[in-house]
């Protein structure tokens, strides 16, 4: 889901999961249904900023949805969820069996894809990589900070939260249909970045391969939906190799065999791990090492938290030391 240059700031919601109940669905497009879930009690919600995620389980499965809604409402989340029919079957669950009235689990938020302070924002967006995109916009609004925000879809119908993004009135916005005006022109987008300028961006990868091959990557911050090909965590020297990984939790030495991942290994000895994506985009398997260097493969750290090494994705990353002491 994500590969962001930015800071983590998850929210502290993470730890414990909670039990949601769904209060309200909306089509907001074509395929695109919006989720509100509130506290079945009426508590309040963990806090979140603009960027930040739920692992959403349901009907079996658990993915990630950006929240798109007010981070100053504590008495709900909302989110975005795209009706897709090849998919491994979350959406297509959440629209053809969840209704009002049902629950769900969520874990989160968490962010991986914070809005920093900047003197000037340039926001891209493809599809319902708008669901991340529309909370930064508002905050932008809100903070008085200049922004552009480009939402480009198939067709007009299908481009989700249209009259929200036209009732924007603190930046520029411009909604571009392929249909209708083709792929969203980037160098006029982006223009002659400022020193203080910062871009974001979340939708297919052929709009982040483009918006990454034409914008310095230091004012460059991208969101995921799937794992590039070809990607860090393809094959490298040393993958022949066996290695060790102490969870020191739960007391157990697990022995990571070439073509094994450390989750593949901790999951066949039984320990609880959570997972999701097993591509290294959605963070949901994110786990601390205490000692060790990681030999990092996922799509989600940025350069600085890979070279801290203080966390590491347990789904495609492996060993670059003797061996691994994680938190687990």
């Amino acid at each position: 889901m994500t590969d962001t240059t930015g800071p983590d700031t998850g929210e502290g919601g993470d730890a414990v999961p909670l039990e949601l109940l769904v209060h309200r669905m909306t089509w907001e497009a074509d395929g695109v249904l919006s989720l509100e879930l509130v506290h079945p009690d009426g508590k309040p919600l963990p806090a979140w900023a603009p960027g930040a995620h739920l692992d959403v389980s349901s009907g079996g499965h658990t993915r990630q949805y950006s929240l798109c809604g007010d981070p100053r409402d504590t008495d709900r989340y909302r989110i975005g969820v795209l009706d897709e029919p090849g998919s491994r079957g979350g959406s297509r669950h959440i629209h053809t069996a969840l209704r009002p009235g049902h629950t769900v689990t969520v874990h989160g938020p968490r962010n991986h894809f914070a809005l920093e302070a900047a003197e000037r924002y340039v926001f891209l967006a493809g599809g319902i990589g708008i669901t991340p995109i529309l909370a930064m916009a508002r905050e932008a609004e809100r903070g008085g900070v200049p922004y552009t925000l480009v939402h480009g879809g198939r067709t007009r119908t299908s481009m989700a939260f249209g009259a929200e993004l036209e009732a924007l009135r603190g930046g520029t916005v411009r909604c571009v249909p392929q249909d209708e005006q083709g792929h969203i022109d980037l160098r006029a987008a982006l223009g002659q970045l400022s020193e203080g300028t910062l871009v974001y961006c979340c939708g297919p990868e052929g709009l982040l391969a483009a918006v990454a091959e034409a914008c310095p990557a230091a004012q460059l911050r991208l969101e995921r939906f799937a794992a590039p090909a070809g990607g860090r965590a393809g094959a490298r020297d040393g993958d022949e190799e066996t290695f060790e990984v102490e969870c020191r939790a739960s007391g157990v030495t697990l022995d990571v065999t070439p073509g094994t991942s450390i989750l593949d290994a901790a999951e066949a000895a039984g320990l609880p791990v959570a997972s999701s994506c097993r591509d290294g985009i959605c963070g949901t398997c994110e786990t601390r090492v205490l000692d060790g260097t990681p030999d990092h493969r996922d799509f989600l750290l940025s350069e600085a938290e890979q070279a801290a090494n203080t966390t590491m994705m347990i789904c495609v990353s492996r060993c670059a030391s003797d061996r691994l002491v994680l938190d687990m």
